[in-house]
């Protein structure tokens, strides 16, 4: 069981004022004795006035560096043994963190605050999460209900693991949930409904950042499991080039160098996603060292 008393909240805020001085106070009341930080990623507002009125500890960017930049500076100061994320832009409640935090409690390694229907995104945010969700759930062979969210309970040693992995843009919750999932550490989810924004605009670019999540989800799932892609391309050419070979030769009665080459292509795939396999096994035995060693 965690004590809560161990608890770290990381909030990383950019022009996030508004959302801080409704939050923050919420925080201090439901968890008093736990370390709130706030990482200002380069705030022009006034954020560092606001965290100085309600006496939290404060991370400052002296630029923009990104949500996950800002969010692997706050994991590498928090003191707590558990850390609790969560945006300030208000569409993460004070009130989901109870549940959270019981959900937790029962021996997860990461808890996750799943959006339902009806939440903040819009319809084409909604779907476009839904599409990755169901890919990442496929690469690493579990259930993803919400590969995006951002407001998420974990053991710090473990995402600590990852650091390294995680990139400085709005990816980082796709890139630390596969992570988790194909680690083998237990993660659980919560469903939340998320409002809108209470203040400011956001600073995703849904055709960017959405090309950019499914980099990372073919990145983060060839890294622990990369034949679950190159066994797939595998048997796609050989049984392209089988269909063509059975179709020259019943019309031809030969074998062509296009047949011969497709089934090259499918052993060399083959043969890419065995190496990878032992490249992957090698991570395995780093991160189950870390692991001892955070333990």
């Amino acid at each position: 069981m965690h004590n809560v008393n161990m608890l770290s909240v990381v909030i990383p805020a950019r022009n996030e004022a508004t959302g801080l001085s409704q939050l923050l106070p919420s925080l201090r009341k439901l968890l008093p004795s736990a370390e709130i930080i706030v990482v200002n990623d380069g705030s022009t507002d006034t954020t560092l006035a606001v965290c100085a009125e309600c006496h939290v500890r404060v991370i400052t960017h002296p630029y923009p560096k990104g949500n996950g930049a800002a969010i692997k500076s706050g994991a590498r100061a928090a003191r707590g043994d558990v850390i609790l994320f969560m945006d300030a832009d208000g569409q993460h409640q004070s009130k989901d963190i109870p549940a959270l935090l019981q959900k937790f409690e029962e021996g997860y390694d990461m808890v996750v605050g799943a959006r339902q229907s009806g939440s903040q995104a819009g319809m084409h945010r909604a779907v476009a999460n839904d599409v990755f969700s169901r890919f990442a759930s496929w690469m690493v062979m579990q259930p993803i209900a919400d590969l995006t969210s951002g407001f998420r309970v974990v053991r710090t040693a473990r995402f600590r693991q990852f650091l390294y992995l995680l990139p400085n843009g709005f990816s980082y919750p796709t890139t630390i949930t596969m992570s988790f999932f194909r680690a083998g550490y237990s993660v659980a989810y919560v469903p939340i409904h998320s409002p809108r924004r209470s203040s400011g605009n956001s600073h995703i670019h849904p055709l960017r950042d959405g090309v950019r999540f499914l980099l990372i989800i073919i990145k983060i799932g060839t890294l622990f499991s990369p034949q679950r892609l190159f066994l797939p391309i595998s048997a796609g050419f050989f049984l392209v080039g089988l269909g063509y070979y059975l179709f020259t030769y019943l019309t031809q009665g030969r074998f062509t160098n296009m047949s011969a080459l497709l089934f090259i292509s499918a052993v060399f795939t083959f043969l890419i996603g065995i190496v990878s396999e032992q490249i992957s096994a090698l991570h395995f035995k780093d991160i189950d060292t870390k692991d001892v060693q955070g333990d």
